[in-house]
């Protein structure tokens, strides 16, 4: 049986800890097997991000200054591409150690973050809480909403909304956060309901101290001055340059958006859930199929993989599943995660919100 045959025949009900019990022999494989690439890269992570950040910014003024149309939209599709992946660093950001990548998280922030108004504060100590084995999937999980168990018409809505992201990400910076400074109960909403990228609209962030809330302040700051200076150079600019910039990050989140669609199978209704039921609720999409490095890059591709080991680093992930996929089998636990494509994906998904009654 497929994963597909296999998620096709299950009915659209919870699932729990006491469904899926841990399947020990994958947990060790995958703990054993991979000790020798968890060491994350320079040589790789700072090349990847600033060549994906150049093609995209490059692209992005190539739309911009496009003398047609057609070199505009064709522009236009390499800047989402690229400023996608480079977006897509803040994922690791959040997991890898703070000492790995002496300078990663300030250069990522400057050149990617910021620029897009998207500093990693907005995910990390957010996304984190989503690995926690008694959160997944439950009311405490930013990132989850049972879709799996929605109706059909959540589907497009989930994917309609991100397409707003970067009217928001400019209202907060430019206007709510400097407007919070001075009236403290909107800082202490803002904080709480705009201050992380999530998509379960009941998640509340607590209040940061320390090391984290410094890292915050500056990273605010350079993201409400940036915001602030894109909204003032229009006064000179026009609105044009702006108008296709956030079009531009528009398609990015969009395209974020249906990948966090097919990122889990999303049939958990907030129990807990066993750290093997938590895998098959994510999904692998691995070679052969040629297209995922373009809408999952940056590793995403083997989704489930990472929730088994959160802490490997990117370009691991690819050996990492082939060592596992060749000591477990295909008959494994470790097999039923992986699907063939995107649209495989969607139309399981889709069919299983149409069960739903």
């Amino acid at each position: 049986m497929t994963a597909q045959d296999d998620i096709r025949s299950r009915p659209a009900r919870k699932v729990s800890a006491t469904d899926v019990p841990d399947d020990m022999a994958m947990l060790g494989a995958a703990a054993e097997l991979t000790r020798d690439i968890a060491r994350a890269r320079p040589d790789i992570y700072w090349p990847d991000m600033l060549v994906s950040a150049a093609i995209g910014y490059a692209a992005l003024a190539g739309t911009i200054l496009a003398p047609s149309w057609p070199l505009a939209v064709l522009s236009g599709w390499v800047a989402v591409f690229a400023l996608y992946r480079a977006l897509l660093f803040i994922h690791e950001l959040t997991h890898i150690h703070r000492d790995a990548l002496p300078g990663f998280r300030l250069g990522w922030n400057l050149l990617v973050g910021i620029p897009m108004l998207t500093p990693s504060f907005m995910y990390e100590g957010v996304h984190t809480l989503h690995h926690a084995r008694v959160r997944y999937g439950t009311i405490e999980d930013p990132e989850y909403l049972p879709l799996g168990l929605m109706k059909p018409w959540a589907l497009p809505a989930f994917i309609l909304i991100a397409a707003l992201l970067p009217v928001g990400l400019l209202i907060r910076h430019a206007i709510l956060v400097p407007l919070g400074v001075v009236i403290p109960p909107l800082r202490r909403q803002v904080w709480a309901q705009a201050s992380g990228l999530s998509i379960n609209p009941s998640f509340r962030r607590r209040p940061v101290e320390g090391e984290f809330a410094r890292m915050v302040f500056w990273q605010e700051l350079g993201a409400s001055l940036w915001a602030i200076t894109l909204l003032v150079s229009t006064r000179w600019l026009g609105w044009r340059p702006l108008l296709i910039a956030l079009a531009v990050v528009s398609a990015t989140a969009v395209l974020n958006q249906i990948r966090t669609l097919v990122a889990h199978l999303w049939v958990n209704d907030g129990g807990t859930m066993s750290l093997t039921a938590q895998y098959l609720d994510s999904v692998n999409v691995p070679p052969p199929e040629l297209l995922s490095p373009l809408w999952a890059p940056v590793g995403l591709r083997y989704h489930a993989l990472h929730h088994l080991l959160p802490s490997l680093p990117y370009h691991s992930l690819g050996e990492a599943h082939r060592r596992l996929s060749a000591h477990l089998g295909a008959d494994s636990t470790y097999a039923r995660s992986s699907f063939p494509g995107l649209a495989a994906l969607l139309g399981i998904l889709a069919r299983r919100t149409m069960l739903v009654r």
